[in-house]
């Protein structure tokens, strides 16, 4: 059975790595229930010249066509669409990626608030005991943020900051994108050929 993977999308810095992640999780076949913030929509279009429409279903048509040739479904949800199978306990995803991850909504997640369809998807992969994985794009971290990714640490979250390593002596952009991708990739037992691994074999 394909797996079934919630990736969110919000206002930090890093679109790149989002669109990077789908692309990937739709060709390793997998179902991808994608989210995003009013806020990514901004970035996506200052970071990748990607006009994210404001109606879910538009933005559906719009990443099936990009991704036409690749062998994975996805289903787009609307920021505040609580009728979303997210939304509920009996039909979570396999695993949640916050991709990239804002600090407010990292806060949101740490404090259990749920305003919004991204906040009570990760709050229903807490509660359920599945993988939650955020994707923080901030620097320097203050002392609220450090307290906040441990408060979610502790309650089961995975923080993984998108920070590339160059063993693999990256030559591009792409390169240092696909490094991260690959570690989440890695998290959510998606098989992918992004990137070498340390001692020089090809994942």
């Amino acid at each position: 059975m394909p797996k079934t993977i919630c990736l969110a999308l919000t206002g930090a810095s890093g679109m790149p790595y989002g669109m990077r992640l789908l692309e990937c999780l739709l060709a390793a076949g997998c179902r991808v229930q994608l989210i995003y913030s009013p806020a990514a929509r901004i970035v996506a279009r200052e970071e990748s010249t990607l006009e994210l429409p404001e109606r879910a279903a538009d933005a559906e048509t719009l990443f099936k066509a990009r991704f036409a040739n690749q062998p994975g479904a996805l289903e787009v949800f609307g920021h505040e669409d609580w009728c979303a199978p997210v939304a509920s306990g009996s039909s979570p995803p396999e695993a949640m990626i916050v991709c990239p991850c804002t600090m407010g909504t990292l806060a949101a997640i740490a404090q259990g608030l749920a305003d919004n369809l991204i906040e009570r998807a990760a709050d229903v992969a807490l509660k359920e005991g599945r993988k939650l994985i955020l994707v923080p794009r901030e620097t320097p971290f203050s002392a609220i943020h450090l307290e906040n990714m441990l408060r979610a640490s502790r309650a089961g979250a995975l923080i993984l900051p998108p920070n590339p390593g160059f063993y693999h002596h990256p030559r591009s952009v792409g390169d240092l994108v696909d490094f991260v991708v690959a570690r989440l990739l890695d998290q959510v037992g998606v098989a992918h050929a992004l990137t070498k691994r340390w001692g020089g074999e090809s994942t």
